[in-house]
Formats: structure tokens, sequence, C-alpha cells
């Protein structure tokens, strides 16, 4: 995946259609990243004044709002891209292996109150939740990582604080809502068992990363 060379937004939103699945930052697998694969001038890099800039970060608004992408943390507890053809198969699979939070828990509390208010950003989720007090961020951040990882929670836009000039400015807020609000009870149900959604998910990412091992793809999927 070496390869190829992204140079805009659309460009990778192009690409996600066509691959699939795409883990944002390293995934450990060679070259299996949007940070991979975008050009030099589209990565990280540190302003002479102090401030930052980093093309990739700032397009994953646009993908989620604009490039018919999946976004949460869906690889092993890491951010990435999920195209909604191959959504209703990875959404059936995980939710086998992490099915909806028993009534009563963390879980499922945190799953209701977002259900409640339809989005909120983290920080207003962890307060309407309770998880105010020291120390609780991330213990928080760590029950909403596993709701993505079940596919019950995704994020639907980033949000920023504006400065006194209304421009945009810092790493930005995850905009958190749960699938079947954005994109509907059907997209997240396949016509087969988990069972075949992980054959199809296991055969697709065997054909997509011929050099990877079968661990490092069962971790994606898992």
């Amino acid at each position: 995946m070496r390869g190829k060379e992204i140079y805009t937004a659309a460009q990778l939103m192009e690409y996600i259609q066509q691959i699939g699945f795409l883990p944002l930052l390293d995934s450990g697998i060679y070259g299996y990243s949007a940070e991979d694969i975008v050009a030099d001038d589209c990565r990280y890099i540190l302003l002479p004044d102090g401030g930052w800039d980093w093309p990739l970060w700032k397009w994953k608004g646009p993908i989620v709002t604009e490039g018919n992408c999946v976004y949460g943390k869906f690889f092993a507890g890491k951010a990435g891209f999920i195209s909604k053809q191959w959504w209703g198969d990875f959404c059936n699979y995980r939710r086998s292996t992490h099915p909806v939070p028993q009534e009563g828990t963390i879980e499922d509390a945190i799953l209701m109150t977002l259900r409640e208010h339809g989005s909120l950003i983290t920080r207003e989720l962890r307060a309407a939740c309770g998880f105010t007090g020291p120390k609780m961020r991330s213990r928080f951040d760590n029950y909403v990582t596993r709701l993505q990882m079940g596919c019950h929670i995704v994020t639907e836009d980033f949000v920023y604080p504006r400065d006194k000039h209304n421009r945009e400015y810092g790493w930005g807020w995850s905009l958190l809502t749960t699938p079947e609000r954005l994109y509907g009870n059907k997209a997240c149900h396949a016509d087969c068992s988990p069972e075949e959604s992980f054959e199809r998910l296991f055969a697709h990412f065997k054909k997509m990363l011929p050099t990877a091992t079968e661990q490092q793809i069962l971790k994606l999927i898992k």
C-alpha cells in the first residue's frame, strides 16, 4: 500500500470506498494506514511559530460527513474508517462478540444517555453520565472505546472550539452518536449469520493485505 499516495480528502474518501477498511494511524501492518499513504505535505508538521499543521487530521470531519464512511475506534481500540458497503458485515460480526450491554451496567447507562440526547461530544456525554470526579476521564474513555469496538457508538462529526476571530483551533472533539441514528437500522445488519460475515471479512482482508499474518488480520476483525 506504500505505492499509493494521497494528496486530498476526496482522494482518501475514494480510496476508503475501494478497500473498505482503513485505520487512521499505525495499524501494526506496514503501509496500512491513512497516515502511511498520504503525501508528506499532509502529515503532521510543527510550524516555526510553535503551532502545527496536519491536513490528514483535518480531513476526518469531511470524510465522515460527506464520504459515505463510518468512523470510530474499531481496530484494536484505535480509530479508523469503514465504508458503508462493509459496515453491515462488520457490525453483524462485532455485535456477536461485543453484544448490547446488559441492563444496569455502566456501558448500558452510557448508551441509553446517548440515545436520549441523540448526539453529544465526549465531554458532554461524560458529564451527563456523572463521570465528573478526579481521574474519571480515562475510565470513561475506556467504556466508550469498548462501545465503539462493539459498533454501538460511532463518530458523527468533529466539533472545534473557536477563537475570538471565529476561527477553529485545537484537536477537536468527537461528536458521538449511535449508528442506528446516523445510518438507520437496516445499515447495521447483514443478510447472513455473524459467522458468515466473519468469513467475508477475513477473505476480504486476506486479499487486501496478502503479506499480513493471520494474527494481524484477526486483530483488525476482532
